[in-house]
């Protein structure tokens, strides 16, 4: 567990926790070594001088004193530590996903990394905080307490330390045994989450079709799961629950008869055995507490283990000797690409001459959005070369490459801010008068005349309260705030009504004039703007040429165009 905070945390943020764990387990030793003095001050109270307890007590109160502060010291140490790594972990968990291929981040992944980079890291940063201190405690003061037995009196010693590997072994067997129950309950609890949202998500749609009892049946029965799941995991910890509270009552039970041979027999005095049962009676609480604790280090373990896989996932390699384009062509060189078992790129090779525009087009994952992501290197090829300006993408660095392609996707995602704010981060840098020209531009100045706020008013998480086509707006006015030479346009008018579509396609016209283009097309109105035309198949080129020339001598192309002309006018 330790082990695995430590490398999560990486070695920068490891070093507080490596002095919290040596000062908490100072504390957890002088703790269980001022209880020892329990045994002369017994001793002495219960002898024939009980004057003689005196010295004794104020040693006693001595040590409890240096505990208390060891102990205010150690627990300050774990609360400042938590908050410190906290915020580093925050920070190193950002700085490790910005470096992350954008690829990489498929809808289930998103949500489960907002799962743990949220409640997920307060749970593991919280182990420092709340639950290492009692932990350390839990461990280590019983076998101080141990150590002073053998010291005072062998046999009964003897007798402590066998039941160190006997709870030992409970405590791995319950471990082991409540896992299984706990990763059940975990993966109910993730299905119920995503019922529950699916269920209010699609409320349009159930009452419409008057499937409302229908689907709500399914989030019931993942409900009921959930049920099953934590009465599970609950009868699976009651075994070692129970096993931990009867083998420490047995080791007590143990200590007490074998005392009580001794006294009778003359070894030991009845004060000594006394003082011994109370030390041994100490060791009780913070061995039973460790069931609890065990569990919720369970759950912080599962936590840490989510961020150590993300954490030790590889970024996209920078090029050490890093190259700058100075021209902007574009080039496919016998490129592949696989997405697990799927080839979605298959040997492809074309060229897009500086300035020139090039649409691709074809069915329905015929890898047309692929071949985009490749040029902005979301991914790397499996095979082959894409290049920017005869340059390998991988031999430039993410940051200059970026600063030469502008975005413009069909799903555009705005962030909770306000319109200029999301339109600035095409150039963060912009004058006011360029905000408001690329917005002119893209007709997104029409938006803003007639919102409350005009530019200062918000379009919600992801942009939700524009419409598609505002949305679309605020994307092309950020695309040509950027004023890259390279533009990537991925079906952008797809979903628009006429008027926000003759909008747009405004937009993109003054976005794409002078600049290198590669745009996924699916309405002819597009595709006939193009300089070139590349239908794909299946991963594969199967035609390019001009729109007119492939109508007339490819009967694939013409065949889908048909077929797209009579979808868009039924």
């Amino acid at each position: 567990m330790i082990r695995m905070l430590l490398r999560v945390l990486g070695n920068e943020y490891a070093r507080p926790v490596r002095r919290t764990v040596a000062l908490m387990t100072v504390t957890a030793v002088a703790e269980g070594l001022s209880y020892a003095l329990l045994v002369p001050v017994l001793s002495a109270l219960f002898g024939a001088t009980p004057g003689d307890a005196w010295p004794w007590l104020l040693g006693f109160g001595a040590a409890v004193a240096a505990y208390a502060v060891l102990r205010y010291t150690s627990d300050l140490s774990g609360f400042r530590a938590g908050t410190t790594l906290l915020r580093g972990m925050y920070h190193r968990l950002g700085d490790h996903l910005a470096r992350l291929p954008i690829g990489w981040y498929s809808a289930a992944r998103v949500g489960e990394v907002s799962a743990t980079a949220s409640h997920g890291v307060l749970e593991a940063m919280g182990v420092i905080a709340h639950l290492l201190s009692p932990f350390i405690s839990a461990c280590v003061t019983p076998l101080t307490i141990v150590a002073v037995l053998l010291a005072y009196n062998a046999p009964l010693g003897l007798a402590a330390l066998l039941a160190v590997p006997l709870i030992a072994v409970i405590q791995v067997w319950a471990g082991r045994s409540m896992a299984a129950a706990d990763t059940d309950r975990a993966e109910r609890d993730h299905e119920a989450t995503g019922r529950v949202i699916e269920y209010l998500q699609a409320q349009p749609v159930l009452r419409a079709g008057g499937r409302t009892e229908e689907r709500f049946g399914l989030l019931d029965d993942s409900l009921h799961e959930v049920q099953r799941a934590t009465r599970r995991s609950t009868l699976a910890a009651l075994p070692g629950v129970v096993g931990l509270a009867l083998a420490v009552q047995a080791v007590f039970t143990v200590l007490l008869v074998l005392g009580a041979h001794l006294a009778l027999g003359g070894d030991i005095g009845v004060a000594e055995v006394l003082a011994i049962l109370v030390l041994a009676a100490r060791c009780a609480d913070p061995l039973l507490s460790l069931a609890d604790i065990g569990g919720k280090l369970r759950g912080a373990r599962s936590v840490l283990a989510k961020l150590d896989t993300v954490l030790r996932t590889e970024p996209l390699p920078e090029p050490r000797e890093p190259k700058r384009p100075e021209r902007y062509d574009l080039e496919f060189d016998a490129a592949s690409f696989r997405h697990g078992e799927r080839v979605v790129v298959d040997d492809v090779s074309l060229t897009v001459p500086s300035g020139q525009r090039l649409a691709v087009v074809g069915p329905s994952g015929a890898g047309k959005s692929t071949l985009l992501q490749l040029l902005a290197r979301f991914y790397d090829v499996d095979a082959g070369a894409v290049r920017v300006g005869g340059l390998d993408v991988r031999d430039i660095s993410t940051e200059v490459l970026m600063s030469r392609i502008a975005f413009v996707f069909q799903d555009v995602y705005l962030f909770d801010g306000t319109i200029e704010e999301n339109v600035r981060l095409g150039r963060p840098e912009a004058t006011e008068a360029e905000v408001r020209a690329a917005a002119s531009a893209a007709r997104l100045d029409e938006v803003v005349e007639r919102l409350p706020g005009g530019w200062a008013a918000n379009v919600g998480e992801g942009g939700a309260l524009l419409s598609g086509g505002e949305r679309q707006r605020v994307s092309i006015a950020r695309a040509l705030l950027k004023d890259a030479p390279i533009v990537l346009l991925d079906e952008v008018t797809s979903a628009l009504d006429p008027v926000n579509e003759a909008a747009v396609h405004e937009g993109v016209e003054r976005l794409m004039a002078g600049r290198t283009v590669v745009m996924v097309a699916h309405r002819l109105r597009t595709v006939q703007r193009a300089d070139r035309v590349v239908f794909l198949d299946r991963g594969r080129i199967a035609a390019e040429g001009d729109h007119g020339e492939l109508l007339r001598h490819d009967d694939r192309y013409a065949g889908f165009w048909s077929s797209a002309l009579a979808s868009a006018g039924s």
